[in-house]
C-alpha cells in the first residue's frame, strides 16, 4: 500500500517539510485555487508538483504527486444546467492536462452543493483532543431555524423538530453564526465560499433533480470522461457521499454498495472507479467495508483510511471522528482486505497493484491545537493514525498473511 498525504497547497498550515518528515511517499493535492469549470493548466499542474518537489531550504523532498483530490465536478455538469457541456469539455481538458504532466489518479465526488458537512469543528473529547462531528439536532436545527429552508419539515420526525426548536432556543447567537459555517464550509481549501443566501439558491435550482435524474447526469458524466480516462491511462475514482445520508432534501447517490455496484457497471472499464472512504461510508451501520474491499476491491483506485464513532444504532444519526483504529468499521479487516486486493494485482500482473491510501482526517492533539491547520487535517493527529495503520500494515503483510 503506497502512503500519501493530503497537502492543500502553499497555504497550508502542514508543510512539505513537516510531510516528508512524516515519511510518506506521495501527495493528494489539488488546485483549489482555479474555480470550478475552468481548466487546469499544465502550466498550473506543473508548478504544484514543482512545490511539491523541493522542501523549504531547496532541497529535494522526493515527494510525487500522486492523487488529485478533488478535480470537482461543477454544479452545471450535476444539474445538466446552464453551462454544463462546455464544463464538461473543460473537465475533459485537464485530464488531458494532469495526464500530460504524469498525474494518473483522478478522485472527485457527485455530492449535490456540499461537498460534506459537519455541525462541529472542533468537538471536544474527554481525552481533550478535538475532532468533527456531525450531531444530527443541531444539524435539523440549522435546516429549520437557521437556513429556514421550504419543506424542511418533512425531513424531521415530530420529536426531532421538538428537539431541534430546544437546541435552537439554548444557542448564542456565536453558535447560531458558528454552526451556520460549520454546516456551509465545504471543501476544505476549495475556491467557493457559500452564504446562506448562496445555499437557499443552489437548492431551488435543485428542486427538480431528484435521486433518479441525478444518477442519470452522473451516467452521462462518466460516459464523457470515463473512455478518455482508459485512453489517457488515468484512473478516475468517486469518492463517496458524506455523510451519506440525503440531506437539506438534496439526492445522495453514493452512499451504499449497490450505488457503487451501479456505478462501474454504468461505464464499464478498469479505468472507472472507486475512491472507498471507510470514514464516510462508516457513519452507516448498514456499510460493510470490508465486504465492500472484497467485492469492489477491482476498482478501487484510491483508499481514504479512517474512522468515525456512530452515537446512535440509526441510520442517520451522530456520528463523531474517531482514531483511527477506535471506531466503528474494523479497520484491521479492511487493511487485511485491502492486502488481499494487492496480492490478486500482482499476481495478476497489474501496474496499479499498489494501492494509494491516505491518513484521512485526524484529531487535533499536541500542538495541533495552537496551529490549527485546515479542519480535520492537523498534522500530529494525521501522523499517529498514519502509524497506527503502518503498524496493522506490517503485521498484516508478516509471514504471507496478506496473501
Amino acid at each position: 500500500m503506497r502512503q500519501t498525504w493530503r497537502w492543500f497547497g502553499p497555504k497550508d498550515l502542514v508543510s512539505i517539510d513537516d510531510i516528508r518528515q512524516a515519511g510518506v511517499e506521495g501527495i493528494v493535492s489539488a488546485l483549489h485555487h482555479v474555480p470550478t469549470g475552468n481548466v487546469w493548466t499544465l502550466k498550473e499542474i506543473e508548478q504544484r508538483k514543482a512545490e511539491i518537489a523541493a522542501m523549504s531550504d531547496g532541497a529535494p523532498s522526493t515527494l510525487t504527486w500522486d492523487v488529485v483530490e478533488s478535480l470537482p465536478v461543477s454544479e452545471d455538469i450535476k444539474k445538466q444546467a446552464g453551462n454544463w457541456r462546455a464544463h464538461l469539455e473543460t473537465y475533459r481538458d485537464s485530464m488531458r492536462n494532469l495526464a500530460t504532466a504524469g498525474v494518473n489518479t483522478i478522485c472527485y465526488n457527485f455530492m449535490p452543493v456540499l461537498d460534506w458537512t459537519r455541525t462541529d469543528l472542533a468537538y471536544r473529547l474527554p481525552t481533550g483532543a478535538t475532532c468533527m462531528r456531525f450531531d444530527l439536532t443541531d444539524f435539523a436545527a440549522f435546516d429549520l431555524h437557521i437556513l429556514e429552508r421550504v419543506g424542511a419539515e418533512e425531513d424531521f420526525s415530530d420529536a426531532l423538530r421538538e428537539a431541534a426548536s430546544r437546541r435552537f432556543a439554548e444557542m448564542s447567537d456565536d453558535r447560531k453564526t458558528q454552526l451556520a459555517r460549520n454546516v456551509v464550509f465545504g471543501l476544505p481549501g476549495a475556491a467557493e465560499n457559500f452564504s446562506l443566501e448562496d445555499v437557499r439558491q443552489h437548492l431551488d435550482e435543485y428542486r427538480t433533480v431528484d435521486a433518479h435524474r441525478l444518477r442519470t447526469h452522473m451516467a452521462a458524466f462518466l460516459e464523457e470522461v470515463a473512455p478518455l480516462a482508459q485512453e489517457l491511462g488515468l484512473r478516475l475514482c468517486c469518492h463517496p457521499d458524506d455523510p451519506p445520508i440525503p440531506l437539506l432534501g438534496l439526492p445522495r447517490i453514493m452512499s451504499v454498495e449497490t450505488d457503487f455496484t451501479w456505478l462501474v457497471n454504468a461505464v464499464d472499464l478498469p479505468a472507472n472507479g472507486i475512491t472507498l472512504c471507510s470514514g464516510s461510508l462508516g457513519a452507516r451501520p448498514d456499510n460493510d467495508l470490508p465486504g465492500m474491499m472484497d467485492r469492489l476491491g477491482d476498482r478501487v483506485h484510491f483508499l481514504h483510511l479512517r474512522n468515525v464513532k456512530r452515537e446512535t444504532d440509526q441510520i442517520r444519526g451522530d456520528f463523531h471522528e474517531a482514531e483511527h483504529l477506535a471506531g466503528d468499521t474494523d479497520m484491521v479487516a479492511l487493511v487485511r482486505a485491502a492486502l488481499a486486493e494487492e496480492a490478486r494485482r500482482r499476481a495478476a500482473g497489474r501496474a496499479d497493484a499498489n494501492i494509494p491510501f491516505r491518513p484521512d482526517h485526524g484529531q487535533d492533539i499536541l500542538d495541533d491545537q495552537k496551529r490549527q491547520a485546515q479542519p480535520g487535517y492537523p498534522a500530529i493527529g494525521r501522523l499517529k493514525g498514519l502509524a497506527e495503520l503502518r503498524g496493522v500494515i506490517a503485521a498484516s503483510s508478516h509471514a504471507g498473511e496478506a496473501a
